[in-house]
């Protein structure tokens, strides 16, 4: 999506000027998996316009390689960012009937797919509409029958879908996916509360996928990984702005787990990417390259 955003605290109708970029959580994740060593596909459709070339733009020059689906009919979806105050910050989405929420079944790479190492879906793409829904179905169809592995971010949207709406489709998907990441309460959307972020994770991998990641923020992580339980504290930062550390947190996973590393080194990274992404404003920006991960532990201010 376009992305506008207010750089000063204050009502939007009082905001005198907005930047411009592009965001969304699935790019987030597409630029992080890339900063960090990792060939990466985005699939998507946006607009025939100005901001749809944005976004192609900024992610080829992130070394992504991208499907360009324009829509002719169809504008590429807004977001913009309310700074409310110093610390609170509002999210207005402009998706409906947007090219994005047109994505359908026949925009799917199916080879792309069968050739990939591992297919990436979050719950944002079901929830634009039927036809995305069934387009991500039938990504996943494509990736199960190649033996592709898929993972899963719930990524819940309220603006987008009730709970009660997303409670059958997030535990479908998660039936068939191989990695799944969730936050405590969109975890809880699918099985149920609880205060135990481990029970949690156990809950979501009695669904079937062998390895459950609960996200859990400043608190760090808990995980069932084929049955064995984790729990990875979290790195501490100054975090000037939160937005995209959890798609910063599941790139690293990802990227560790391609690469063939441990479990333990895959949680350390996650949330070592996750917490850099937290020290620079916007939504990806900060995404760290993997050799400035070790910035976390320098003494100096200063590097020469």
């Amino acid at each position: 999506m376009g992305l506008m955003k207010a750089e000063t605290p204050g009502p939007l109708a009082q905001v005198s000027s907005l930047s411009l970029g592009m965001g969304g959580s699935e790019s987030n994740f597409a630029i992080a998996l890339r900063r960090l060593g990792t060939s990466v596909t985005w699939v998507g459709r946006v607009g025939n316009d100005s901001l749809g070339e944005l976004v192609l733009r900024e992610l080829a020059a992130e070394g992504i390689v991208v499907d360009p689906l324009r829509d002719e009919s169809a504008p590429t979806g807004l977001m913009i960012k309310e700074r409310r105050t110093m610390d609170q910050l509002k999210v207005w989405y402009y998706r409906a009937g947007s090219a994005g929420s047109r994505l359908s079944r026949e925009d799917i790479p199916a080879e792309r797919i069968s050739n990939a190492r591992l297919l990436h879906l979050t719950g944002i793409t079901p929830a634009l509409s039927p036809e995305a829904a069934r387009a991500a179905q039938y990504a996943l169809d494509v990736a199960r029958e190649a033996g592709v592995h898929v993972s899963f971010d719930l990524n819940y949207r309220a603006a987008l879908w009730s709970a009660d709406d997303a409670r059958d489709v997030f535990r479908n998907i998660i039936a068939q996916a191989d990695i799944v990441f969730a936050g405590d309460d969109e975890a809880a959307i699918a099985v149920g509360k609880s205060d135990d972020s481990l029970e949690l994770a156990r809950r979501v991998a009695a669904l079937g996928p062998g390895q459950a990641v609960i996200k859990r923020g400043a608190a760090g992580c808990a995980a069932v990984i084929d049955g064995v339980e984790y729990v990875q504290d979290a790195v501490r930062v100054n975090a000037i702005d939160t937005v995209g550390a959890g798609d910063a947190f599941v790139a690293g996973y990802i990227s560790d787990l391609l690469a063939g590393a441990s479990v333990q080194e895959r949680l350390l990274t996650a949330v070592r990417t996750g917490a850099f992404a937290c020290l620079v404003p916007g939504d990806w920006e900060g995404m760290p390259r993997r050799h400035e991960l070790a910035m976390l532990d320098a003494t100096e201010p200063v590097a020469r």
